[in-house]
Formats: structure tokens, C-alpha cells, sequence
């Protein structure tokens, strides 16, 4: 492979390509026309206009990309994560133009891309399930009489869903029908399937995945969990690796299964196993995410190794070289996505121009980004301006070191989620680990964050003016 183009934009771009480098592979930039000067498209060896800015007319046209890997001899795409990473038709597109699409065979991505084609995958292997239905309800009664044999509260899910879309907590039996119409509207709009089910609603829950590899030799190992419970509106925003509460019992059983998950739908590649962990520390499958993940810095920071370029070698036809023995977890590793978002208004989107740019630096610190000083934000994508990770021998290490490299940041021309992100790392239940997924629905919101920005400004000004104090004192003091 001398060659590959990489379907994506902004931070995961940039870190798909240094890896590529690293390994003395050329790579290819697509990019929209508002992604012109973006880092992504200055650091690759080529790059090609796609389209307008807006996504399906460019970084969702998975025809367009195959042409532009003929007309240049590209020999592998890497999806990255979003856009095209899960789209089993692209995939397939490229086995079919014999072009090396770097991530899972397009079988395993249509398998795991519905919820309820997962659970028959590994139906056979023995993995714990949440209590429920594991085919499509379409009958308002009938979800009613399966509520009802399964406990409220339920949780109605869209099948082909994912991020919080096509999702709804019911509580009540009189609430299933209202409640049913709005999942399948919503799925249908967000997936164009409004095939739904139906399973018990854990209470408590945290959410823990494990990382695997897979090659084309038949090893299939993990590379332990991270912590992903910090979430808001079922999208995480700081995660972990190791988790808090995971015993080395608890973690091998859990990898165990994870790595059943893949061998059900013959996985190749880097790959995510999610599960939900009850308040008795059971665990059922939830999904399989068939890409590199947002937060894979930190299983990155943990183990030393290096996701992208595994995927890449696996791509290539190489067996993994080391066994699942061989992996220990040292230290540990947090995350923290920094989205142009105003924590202090619903994390409404902020739209503008970075004025100013500096991101933090020093050992053990690392930022994975997209952008610079004076480049506009735009309203078209994600907005994530970077992801923030730092590493440290322990987790409080680790804590300690994030809340100074947040204070580093230097951001003007946006609101950010950076304050978001100190007021978790200096929250008593994430300091002793004690949280679940509805941690920010617990303990956050506006006016917490606000009295918090009051609370150290007072503090600033108190040691401002000591040291104001002190100075004068030196200064009056006569000279012999």
C-alpha cells in the first residue's frame, strides 16, 4: 500500500495522515470548498476538491471518491469515523473496484449497522443481552404486552439507529404509544428505517466498551475498555481508559465477550464492542461500532500502541504481531472533546472565526485538531475543534494534568466546552469515580458552571491583589 486516500475531514484526517507518513505512505485529501485551507488538505501530498460544503455534496459522495482513487492509483481509503466509515455500500463499492477499504468487510458492517441483525449474529455466543424483543415492532398492543412481561421502565430503540436518534424511555404503559410513533418517525427521518424494538431500560447504567483487532489470520484480541459515561444527549463527551470500577475479572470476561461479538460476523480490523454495566456490575451488549472511534487516543495513551496504523498493517494482509498476553494496561488516559459550543446556553453551536488559537502542550499532553488561529468554524459539520488527552501514572495524575492543559487553552472567537470539561474533572462524583450516565443530568447545568467561573474569579482577584499587597510592602521597606 503506497498510497491511500483519506474520506474524512478535519482532526481524524490530520491523525490518519501522520500515522500514513510515519509508515512512508502517500496520502490524498478530499475536501469541500469551505474546507479549502484546512490542515488536513495542506498536510497531504495531494489533494482534490470534491464539492460544495455541505456533506452530501461532497464527503457523503462515495461514487465520486472511487473515481478520484482510479484517477490517482490510490490503493486503500480510510474512512475515519462519521461520513462514509459505516456505510457497508461504499465499502463494498471499493471491494468491488479492488481498492483496500481500510476497516471491516462490507458483510460485518451491514451485520452490526442493525441493531437487531447483531443480536441474531451473536445470538450463538453466549453474550448477556438486555431483557427484551430482538425483532422489529411495528404493533402498538403488542408493545404494550412486551412491556409489560419486561418491567417498565422500557426503552424503545430505532434498529438501524445510533447517537440518541430514534430512541425513547417510557415509563408508563399509557406513554408507549405516543412515545413508539415518535421513535419510528424519528428513525425514518435520521436512518430511513423506522424499524424499531423494544428492551428493558437499565436504570443506572455505565457505559464501558472494549477495543479489539482482528486480522485476516484468524487472531482477534482486545486492547481493554474505556469508560464512556460522561455523556450528554447519548453522545459522550469526556472518556477514560481504565475505567473505575472494572475489576481484572470483570475486564477479562467482558474482553472475552467482546471479542465473540467479532468472530460472530467474521471482523476484520480495529473495532468497538459496547456494552451497558448495571449498578450489580452486569453487563449486556449494546453494539458494535465498526470503525476507529473518537476517543481511541486514550486505549492509544494506555497499551502504546498505535490504532491507525494496526488498521492499516491488517489492511495490508499482516498478522497482528503480539498476543493478548502480551498487553498491559499502564497508567492512565483521559479525554476530553472540545466542541465550539456554548456551555452556558443549552451548548447552543458557535459559529464564528478562531481569533485566537493556542492549544496547551507539555509531556503528556496531546491534542488531536483540525484548525488554527484566523480559520472560520463552519456550521456544515460536527463541531469539534479538537480533542484534549492527557496521561498520567494514575487517574488523578491524569485529572489533575487535564484541568491545567484546559486552562492553558487559549480560545477567543467561539464559546467552547472547555469550562464543561474543568467542571466534570473538579466534580466529587467523577473524582471518586461514582457516576453514571446520567451524570451531567445529576449535576450540571448553567447556573453550577456560572457560580464555578464566579467562584475562581474570586479566588484570582483574592490572590491578584495578596500579591498586589506584598509587592508594596517590598517597595516601602527603606534600604541601608
Amino acid at each position: 500500500m503506497k498510497k491511500i486516500i483519506v474520506a474524512n475531514r478535519g482532526e481524524i484526517a490530520l491523525r490518519i495522515m501522520r500515522t500514513a507518513k510515519k509508515m512512508g505512505i502517500k496520502t490524498v485529501a478530499v475536501f469541500s470548498e469551505v474546507d479549502r485551507n484546512a490542515p488536513h488538505v495542506l498536510f497531504a501530498d495531494e489533494a482534490v476538491c470534491i464539492g460544495p460544503a455541505p456533506s452530501n455534496q461532497s464527503y457523503l459522495l462515495g461514487d465520486k471518491i472511487i473515481e478520484i482513487c482510479k484517477d490517482l492509483n490510490v490503493d486503500g481509503i480510510h474512512p475515519g469515523y462519521g461520513f462514509l466509515s459505516e456505510n457497508a455500500d461504499f465499502a463494498e463499492l471499493a471491494e468491488k473496484n479492488d481498492i483496500i477499504f481500510i476497516g471491516p468487510k462490507s458483510h460485518a458492517i451491514r451485520v452490526m449497522g442493525n441493531k437487531l441483525a447483531a443480536k441474531e449474529a451473536v445470538k450463538n455466543y453466549d453474550i448477556p443481552m438486555v431483557p427484551g424483543i430482538d425483532r422489529a415492532v411495528t404493533d402498538v398492543n403488542e408493545a404494550v404486552e412486551i412491556a409489560k412481561e419486561i418491567g417498565f421502565p422500557i426503552l424503545i430503540k430505532a434498529a438501524a439507529g445510533g447517537g440518541g436518534k430514534g430512541m425513547r424511555i417510557v415509563e408508563k404503559e399509557l406513554e408507549v404509544q405516543e412515545q413508539m410513533e415518535r421513535a419510528i418517525s424519528e428513525a425514518k427521518a435520521a436512518f430511513g428505517d423506522g424499524s424499531v424494538f423494544i428492551e428493558k431500560y437499565i436504570t443506572s447504567p455505565r457505559h464501558i466498551e472494549i477495543q479489539i483487532l482482528s486480522d485476516s489470520h484468524g487472531n482477534v484480541i482486545h486492547l481493554f475498555e474505556r469508560e464512556c459515561s460522561i455523556q450528554r444527549r447519548h453522545q459522550k463527551v469526556v472518556e477514560e481508559a481504565p475505567s473505575t470500577v472494572l475489576t481484572p475479572e470483570l475486564r477479562d470476561r467482558m474482553g472475552k465477550a467482546a471479542v465473540n461479538v467479532a468472530k460472530s460476523c467474521d471482523y476484520l480490523s480495529t473495532g468497538t464492542v459496547e456494552f451497558l454495566l448495571d449498578e450489580h456490575h452486569n453487563f449486556y451488549f449494546l453494539e458494535m461500532n465498526t470503525r476507529l472511534q473518537v476517543e481511541h487516543p486514550v486505549t492509544e495513551f494506555i497499551t502504546g500502541i498505535d490504532l491507525v496504523e494496526q488498521q492499516i498493517k491488517i489492511a495490508r494482509g499482516e498478522a497482528i504481531t503480539f498476543i493478548q498476553e502480551d498487553l498491559k494496561i499502564k497508567g492512565h488516559a483521559l479525554e476530553l472533546r472540545v466542541y465550539a459550543e456554548d456551555s452556558l446556553n443549552d451548548f447552543l453551536p458557535s459559529i464564528g472565526t478562531l481569533t485566537k488559537y493556542q492549544i496547551p502542550t507539555g509531556k503528556n499532553i496531546r491534542v488531536d485538531d483540525g484548525f488554527r488561529e484566523g480559520m472560520e468554524i463552519p456550521i456544515y459539520y460536527d463541531p469539534i475543534l479538537s480533542k484534549l488527552i492527557t496521561y498520567g501514572n494514575d487517574r488523578n495524575e491524569a485529572i489533575q494534568l487535564m484541568i491545567e492543559a484546559i486552562q492553558q487553552y487559549k480560545i477567543e472567537g467561539v464559546e467552547t466546552t472547555l469550562s464543561f470539561g474543568k467542571f466534570v474533572c473538579k466534580h466529587k462524583a467523577f473524582i471518586s469515580g461514582n457516576f453514571d450516565t446520567h451524570f451531567v443530568k445529576k449535576y450540571y447545568s448553567s447556573d453550577k458552571l456560572k457560580k464555578q467561573h464566579e467562584t475562581e474569579a474570586k479566588i484570582a482577584a483574592a490572590i491578584a491583589l495578596q500579591l498586589y499587597t506584598k509587592e508594596e510592602r517590598i517597595l516601602k521597606i527603606p534600604s541601608n
